[in-house]
């Protein structure tokens, strides 16, 4: 379950929106201003920022550009609203990093649909595929891990949990997105268990000496870093 922060500051355009990302079934935070942004993204990173252009204080489109510059942030994918749509306007937009641009007014449908065409974009690498980083490998396929060619073994949950973390490197996730992603969401564990698999998952891959590829983040949750 992907989960969209919505920064827009007209209740009723927040309302509408929030109500139509839940019924497609993402999980939506809400903004209403970029210090508001920022402050939710300090807890936690979304899957994708649904971002309005004239906010109170630092604009939308100054928001974005900043997300950009950070590294932290920089992948994180935008969707623009804005009641400004003239092609000067989409052209800034886009410069600024937004990886859509949806004018107003708009339809709900509409919006899920640009939603999920940016998701699918950033979110190339398919299921079944290899990911290596830093000498690392996982092929999802022959359910193997090796670490520079030495053979690491791990207990499901652990690959499961490291397959989703090298597949959204430099991302933050709280325990209980990682749940959600790595567990299911029907599936009811206290979040305290991120933790006793996030341990095991550094002793299998101590022996390879990429313990340090997963970091927790104080006060924030985990991300694999791929630096």
């Amino acid at each position: 379950m992907a989960t969209i922060l919505l920064v827009e500051d007209e209740e009723a355009i927040r309302e509408m929106v929030a109500m139509a990302l839940a019924r497609a079934g993402y999980r939506v935070r809400h903004a209403e201003s970029a210090e508001d942004a920022d402050a939710a993204m300090r807890l936690s990173q979304p899957d994708l920022v649904l971002l309005d252009w004239m906010l109170p204080g630092e604009s939308g489109i100054d928001f974005a550009r900043r997300l950009k510059r950070d590294r932290a942030t920089r992948e994180i994918p935008i969707i623009l609203l804005t009641a400004r749509g003239e092609e000067g306007d989409r052209i800034r937009g886009l410069d600024a990093g937004a990886d859509d641009y949806v004018p107003k007014p708009f339809s709900p449908r509409e919006l899920v649909a640009r939603i999920k065409a940016v998701l699918r974009r950033v979110q190339p690498t398919a299921a079944d595929q290899p990911v290596e980083v830093r000498g690392l490998r996982l092929d999802p396929v022959s359910h193997r891990i090796t670490g520079h060619g030495q053979a690491l073994a791990m207990g499901p949950t652990e690959f499961r949990l490291l397959h989703f973390l090298m597949t959204h490197p430099d991302r933050v996730f709280n325990r209980a997105q990682l749940l959600d992603n790595v567990w299911g969401a029907n599936v009811y564990v206290e979040e305290r268990t991120v933790d006793v698999h996030v341990r095991r998952l550094r002793k299998a891959l101590a022996i390879s000496g990429h313990e340090d590829l997963v970091q927790t983040v104080r006060g924030a949750g985990y991300r694999f870093s791929a630096e």
